[in-house]
């Protein structure tokens, strides 16, 4: 998952099933894969009798799922590490135990270092091999530290289980599912295909299952994750070759799914058949996120996004005409080195011709080990920071505008959590905004019609309504 609405610092895992087993706490950072990760783990971990803890005190293991998209990422890690460290020490004081464990991106690329600067550390996981995470744990507690970061010959989603309809019913009324890992495209300033691998798809019927489970245990949305998720591909229950958008028709038939998303997706693997599917499934929702990264032709090339600005406007009006309704969200990077004032501009351009409904954006940093950390030509840090401020200000206008426009629509409304008020509920709209709605007679996971009646600075106000949708 590249540059996305993934950067940003996910919540921590915390599920509680009231028995007296071992405590871990998970710390999960970066994207959405990330969170689905943490649940697996979690779930596997169970199985071995750790019960998930929301505080860190209370915690037998101590495991940080980590991402490595950003600047400094492995640092921040290490920052974490030499406070858990401290705790490890008060506990062996006490006569008792703190395991650390590392999984995830730092861990996969880093790998022995973490054992070198952090002799706290126990086990360190990739995010192919944590399936073995219970086994890796197990030869620690007899006095090994554990390295587990070779791409697992076998499917690890098929070592781990599937909770109980209880343990996802506690989660919530939306859920992730991973159906692809591992990135081909090798875009310049990305670090993904070294941290996650190749592109891999899981089987058809594995999703099925697991998002039949999901159902059965109250989930009313989920959404299909992978660092490339349009590029999944399957052999179909006809034989035939699936891609997402057949992939999205299977799992619409599933009684009781009522809604469905994907993140992340490339241009280059948004087929008819995937914008078909945006015109014909009502369970689909109409929001995509589609990153860019730049409007400059010459600059694309140099990230090696291989499409032209032209291409990806060219592919936006073919899935406006699919789905009018649809809202578009972006990635953009500034100050790409060799980003000239031109180019940029023709980013502004290319941003005022789409209109998004919601965009990420960020300055470019370098990752070690990509080939763009070692181009020549790096744009002053002073420039991007002014740069990142112009698109940011142009973005946020979008958005702004687009909220606005939702003022006074009856939209479908999946309730997903109480609110601050009492009696206030808060769901998320088809175009992924949250809705604030006094809702007292209703239940979370009910769908109901409101109406806009409100933006606020992050969220949408609403009334309940009678019309139909």
């Amino acid at each position: 998952m590249t540059q996305d609405s993934a950067l940003l610092q996910a919540p921590e895992t915390g599920l509680r099933d009231g028995s007296n087993s071992r405590k871990v706490f998970i710390k999960t950072y970066g994207c959405q894969m990330n969170v689905y990760d943490s649940t697996r783990m979690s779930d596997a971990l169970a199985r071995d009798g750790y019960e998930t803890t929301e505080v860190m005190e209370e915690a037998d293991l101590v495991l940080l799922n980590t991402c490595h998209i950003r600047e400094k990422a492995a640092e921040k890690v290490y920052s974490a590490l030499g406070r858990l460290r401290e705790m490890k020490k008060e506990r062996n004081k006490e006569g008792r135990e703190l395991m650390i464990g590392v999984a995830g991106c730092v861990a996969q690329a880093e790998g022995e270092e973490i054992l070198r600067r952090a002799p706290a550390v126990d086990v360190v996981i990739g995010p192919q091999t944590y399936h073995r995470l219970p086994e890796a744990l197990r030869k620690a507690k007899d006095g090994h530290r554990i390295v587990d970061t070779e791409y697992a010959l076998e499917d690890k989603f098929e070592h781990l289980p599937i909770a109980e309809a209880k343990k996802i019913r506690s989660r919530g009324v939306t859920s992730f599912l991973t159906v692809q890992e591992g990135c081909d495209k090798f875009c310049t300033f990305c670090v993904v295909p070294y941290t996650r691998g190749s592109e891999v798809s899981r089987p058809v019927s594995q999703i099925v299952e697991e998002a039949q489970k999901l159902v059965e245990g109250g989930v009313r949305e989920i959404t299909l994750l992978g660092q490339n998720v349009n590029a999944w591909h399957g052999v179909g229950g006809n034989g035939q070759e699936w891609t997402l958008g057949d992939l999205l028709s299977r799992l619409a038939e599933i009684p009781g799914l009522a809604r469905l998303r994907y993140t992340t997706s490339h241009p280059r693997d948004m087929d008819d058949r995937l914008i078909g599917a945006h015109r014909d499934l009502r369970a689909l929702m109409p929001y995509l996120h589609l990153p860019v990264q730049a409007g400059s032709d010459r600059i694309l090339k140099a990230m090696n996004r291989r499409h032209t600005a032209a291409e990806y406007l060219a592919l936006i009006e073919r899935i406006r005409i699919a789905r009018p309704d649809i809202a578009l969200s972006g990635d953009f990077i500034v100050g790409f080195p060799g980003e000239t004032d031109q180019d940029f501009e023709d980013t502004l351009r290319l941003v005022e011709e789409v209109r998004y409904a919601q965009a990420f954006s960020f300055k470019y940093s370098t990752r070690p080990g990509t080939p763009g950390a070692e181009l020549k030509d790096q744009v002053p840090e002073e420039i991007k920071a002014e740069r990142l401020e112009r698109l940011q200000a142009l973005l946020l206008k979008q958005q702004q505008e687009f909220a606005e426009s939702c003022v006074g629509k009856t939209i479908e409304l999946l309730l997903e959590k109480p609110g601050r008020m009492p009696g206030q509920l808060i769901g998320r709209s088809p175009w992924l905004q949250s809705v604030n709605v006094d809702a007292k007679a209703l239940q979370i996971g009910d769908i109901i019609n409101v109406r806009i009646t409100g933006t606020g600075t992050n969220s949408l106000f609403a009334e309940i309504a009678e019309a139909e949708v």
